[in-house]
């Protein structure tokens, strides 16, 4: 049977959510109809769980949390389970190379870590801001109609619609850490006196 207190806290936990879902959309730049679209839940449907207006249910959170990309328990700030760690997924792409997503926030500046295997240059461009630092090997950056390698503790930066490629400068593998920024987001390096 449940006491007072229990009932209290999950009043306050399912108050919450409503106002959570809006700040994640919100610093995401998504309209409600972007997200109705991705979710497949109506305008309305999201409008009244983001007011309170209508509680939130696993059949409603499961397709936000997959839209946001965000663990359900992030929505519903379930209690800490006090393991700090935070579990990261490897992903290996072709050729040899991996790619380790050090964060889970979509719409925000993504953080990387990276093994790049040699391969082929092939210049992209995109909407966005890349920041690269080289952990270990020699990383070759193309952009635009330059050509630079950089070793390890080396820094670049620049803005992807211009074209570019980034990858081993030499037969061995490069590992570095990439931050993109969407909407020309920059990383702030910020060092202090010695």
């Amino acid at each position: 049977m449940s006491t007072g207190s229990e009932d209290d806290e999950l009043e306050r936990i399912l108050d919450g959510i409503g106002p959570r879902l809006r700040r994640l959309r919100r610093d995401r730049g998504l309209t409600l109809e972007a997200l109705a679209a991705a979710t497949g839940l109506s305008v309305s449907t999201l409008s009244r769980v983001e007011s309170g207006k209508r509680r939130p249910t696993l059949d409603l959170l499961i397709p936000l949390a997959k839209a946001h990309r965000v663990a359900l328990d992030q929505l519903v700030a379930a209690p800490a389970s006090g393991d700090p760690r935070v579990h990261l997924q490897p992903v290996r792409k072709e050729r040899g190379s991996v790619l380790v997503p050090l964060t889970q926030y979509p719409g925000r500046v993504q953080v990387f870590k990276q093994v790049l295997a040699p391969r082929q240059p092939e210049l992209v461009t995109h909407e966005g801001y890349e920041w690269l630092y080289v952990l270990a090997g020699r990383l070759r950056l193309v952009v635009g109609a330059r050509d630079f390698t950089l070793r390890p503790g080396e820094v670049a930066e620049f803005d992807t619609t211009e074209p570019h490629w980034f990858g081993p400068a030499d037969t061995g593998t490069v590992e570095i850490l990439h931050l993109f920024g969407p909407r020309g987001d920059q990383a702030v390096v910020r060092t202090r006196d010695a």
